[in-house]
């Protein structure tokens, strides 16, 4: 998706309006009271944030004219649902709109085919979570979204899995200190017990030079098919530091057997 370009669907980006916080309070006022220019002059002026929002989705393959018309509508819903009683920033409501509006053409125009009867009932649990979020400021659970759309909650999960967004297992998912924790760092193992590690190398003398700590972390992580989160929680420490340990003890080890 080429988002350095200066000019998409026709809107030169590198002349988009700003808005000050005391015009847009102003032509949303005048919005409620029906005046369609300063509905206009609102998209307009929040244009730049909706060219922010897509750069996110950077790593997509969709036309980038296609994706900023999509956040656009999602800037459209959110100036015509703002609430100036709530007292916040207009942004901070009308970001998550925009994402979710992208997402959701991104999942349409998911190269893996989902039924629609199923991508409808993912778009109405979507909708309930986001109503939830929105009125309580919570997450909604899944008892609670089937419950509100009126659908099994095996449905729900279903569903909700089928429109996700296949991710890589070396996407990153948090990092600290300089060291990166990847999906797959998430990933149980169950099946990589010890009867499969040890063979034909010699593991009980490299695990032998290693500390109580790092020696419980290999154990856990390679033995038991544990992960990183659940040794963290286990042994007491963060994820993080589950992570550089590890790290150190298996190159320890692989020095070791290298010898």
């Amino acid at each position: 998706m080429a988002l350095n370009k200066v000019v998409i669907c026709g809107v030169n980006t590198a002349k988009l309006p700003l808005l000050t916080n005391e015009e847009k309070n102003e032509l949303f006022i005048r919005v409620e009271q029906g005046d369609q220019t300063a509905r206009e002059k609102l998209i307009e002026g929040n244009l730049r944030l909706v060219l922010s929002v897509i750069q996110r989705f950077s790593n997509a393959s969709e036309n980038a004219d296609d994706l900023f018309q999509v956040g656009c509508i999602g800037l459209m819903k959110a100036i015509d649902n703002f609430d100036r009683s709530l007292n916040v920033k207009f942004s901070t409501y009308a970001v998550p709109m925009i994402i979710g509006e992208c997402r959701r053409y991104l999942r349409d125009n998911n190269s893996i085919r989902v039924s629609r009867s199923l991508r409808d009932i993912a778009y109405k649990a979507i909708y309930a979570k986001e109503r939830i979020m929105r009125e309580e400021d919570r997450e909604a659970t899944i008892e609670e979204v089937a419950k509100e759309i009126e659908v099994e909650k095996e449905m729900v999960v279903m569903a909700l899995d089928a429109i996700a967004t296949p991710v890589s297992l070396y996407d990153p998912v948090y990092q600290e200190g300089g060291d990166t924790l990847y999906i797959m760092d998430q990933v149980s193992d169950k099946k990589n017990k010890e009867d499969n590690w040890v063979e034909n190398i010699s593991l009980n003398e490299a695990m032998g030079r290693l500390s109580d700590r790092e020696y419980n972390i290999i154990r856990l992580r390679f033995f038991e098919g544990k992960t990183q989160t659940e040794v963290a929680r286990e042994i007491s420490i963060s994820q993080a530091q589950v992570s550089r340990l590890e790290k150190s003890a298996l190159k320890n080890m692989k020095n070791y057997l290298d010898i």
